[in-house]
């Protein structure tokens, strides 16, 4: 279901990551997306320019003040049937102001969890690659859910690296 999976809670030296009481926390790959009105762009999810941002690999990513980043998880992801997750922040950088997004993970999805850090202060904000990032709390229905994620063909399905925003065309073919 997560590979690669961190049997126990690694805590000494990083940000937390690993199996939890009731969860898993993920960690938070070294490729970011990072918005920038560099070019004047308006984020715009059904007409995504992707001049809205630029692209950072490295041992950490520095948000600028009010501003956020995309970024992705180490672990891969394989959500069985009769489960679903929720991916929530971690108070460590809750308490610093860094936000992350809370986003569901649904049945028969796969891939990468692309992750959304806000940083709410006025100030530069350092996130940690490979590190901690958010917490993910499992719920096990009691019956299969009767039209998976996989079923409808989610737009987000398989996804590898860092995913933009994407919104379905009119007549249902494709995305933008």
């Amino acid at each position: 279901m997560i590979e690669p999976f961190e049997k126990n809670l690694i805590r000494k030296g990083v940000i937390s990551y690993g199996l939890s009481s009731y969860g898993y926390d993920i960690r938070v790959a070294d490729e970011y997306l990072i918005f920038t009105n560099v070019y004047s762009t308006i984020v715009d999810p059904k007409n995504f320019d992707n001049k809205s941002f630029i692209y950072h690999k490295g041992e950490f990513c520095i948000i600028p003040p009010n501003s956020f980043v995309l970024a992705r998880s180490v672990e891969y992801f394989r959500i069985p049937r009769k489960v679903m997750g929720i991916c929530i922040g971690k108070s460590t950088y809750a308490r610093c102001g860094i936000i992350v997004n809370v986003t569901p993970l649904e049945p028969e999805w796969r891939g990468y969890l692309t992750i959304e850090i806000s940083n709410t202060t006025p100030l530069p904000a350092k996130i940690y690659s490979n590190e901690g990032i958010a917490q993910i709390i499992f719920i096990e229905a009691d019956e299969e859910t009767r039209i998976s994620y996989a079923d409808r063909k989610g737009k987000y399905q398989f996804q590898e690296g860092v995913t933009p925003p994407k919104v379905e065309v009119e007549n249902g073919e494709g995305e933008r």
